[in-house]
C-alpha cells in the first residue's frame, strides 16, 4: 500500500461538459490492483476460469469488490468499512453503508482515485502510455500481471490500462440509478480511454473481462 498525500483534484465528465474541484484527504491506495491470488486466498476462488496468481482480479461486481473489501478486514483484524444490506444478490445494486472512521478497506472514491493517478502531474496520462499501461495497442489483447508497466511518481503501477477499476461513487443517480464509477481503461481499450480524466459507469452488478478494483484505506485522524 502507498500513502498518498492531500491534495486537490479538477474532476470533469465530457457528457455533461461539468468540471468540479475536490479536496482529498491524505489515504492509503493498493500500489497494484488486486490479484487473482489474493483474491482467491480471501474468498475461496476467483471468479475467472484464467489461472495465475498475479494477474489482476476480473469479472467481478462492484458488490463483490465491496464484499471483498469487508471480508479482508475480518482477516486482518481490521474494522470493516462497508455494512452490506444483504447477501443476495440484490444487494450490489443496494449501497452499502460507509463508516468513514473505520480502518478497514475499502474503494476508493474517484477524486481520490484521479488524484492518485495524476501524482501531482497535469497531463492527460503520467507517462507515455507504452510505458505505463496495457492497452489495445500493446496488449496482445489479454490481460497481463500486475506491475509489468512504468508506475507514476508516487509508486503506483496500472493505474492506466490492464483493467478498469471500480470506484465507490454513483455515477449520475438521477439519470443512471446506481450505476457506479469505473476509472482507468483497460487492456481492450483503445488509447483515448487510457487517461487520468476518463469517466466511465456501469451497473453494479456487471462482472466482466476488463474490470476489476484496487483497495484503498482511510488514515487514522
Amino acid at each position: 500500500m502507498i500513502e498518498v498525500p492531500a491534495g486537490r483534484v479538477t474532476l470533469s465528465d465530457r457528457r455533461t461538459e461539468r468540471s468540479w474541484a475536490v479536496d482529498v484527504g491524505a489515504f492509503v491506495l493498493g500500489a497494484v490492483p488486486v490479484t487473482r491470488g489474493l483474491y482467491e486466498q480471501v474468498m475461496g476462488a476467483w471468479p475467472s476460469t484464467a489461472h495465475g496468481d498475479r494477474l489482476p482480479v476480473e469479472g467481478v461486481s462492484w458488490g463483490d469488490a465491496v464484499r471483498f473489501c469487508d471480508a479482508l478486514s475480518v482477516r486482518e483484524g481490521l474494522r470493516p468499512a462497508y455494512r452490506v444490506p444483504t447477501d443476495d444478490a440484490d444487494a450490489d445494486a443496494d449501497a452499502p453503508d460507509w463508516d468513514r472512521t473505520a480502518d478497514g478497506y475499502r474503494l476508493p472514491t474517484e477524486a481520490e482515485w484521479e488524484h492518485a493517478c495524476r501524482a501531482g502531474t497535469t497531463e492527460a496520462r503520467y507517462g507515455p502510455l507504452d510505458e505505463i499501461a496495457w492497452h489495445r495497442g500493446n496488449s496482445g489483447e489479454s490481460l497481463h500481471e500486475v506491475g509489468g508497466r512504468r508506475p507514476n511518481d508516487w509508486g503506483l503501477h496500472d493505474m492506466l490500462g490492464n483493467v478498469w477499476e471500480w470506484c465507490w461513487d454513483v455515477y449520475d443517480p438521477e439519470v443512471y440509478g446506481s450505476y457506479r464509477v469505473l476509472r482507468g481503461g483497460g487492456w481492450f481499450d483503445e488509447h483515448w480511454s487510457c487517461r487520468a480524466s476518463v469517466r466511465r459507469r456501469s451497473h453494479p452488478t456487471l462482472r466482466i473481462d476488463d474490470v476489476g478494483f484496487r483497495l484503498a484505506r482511510t488514515l487514522p485522524g
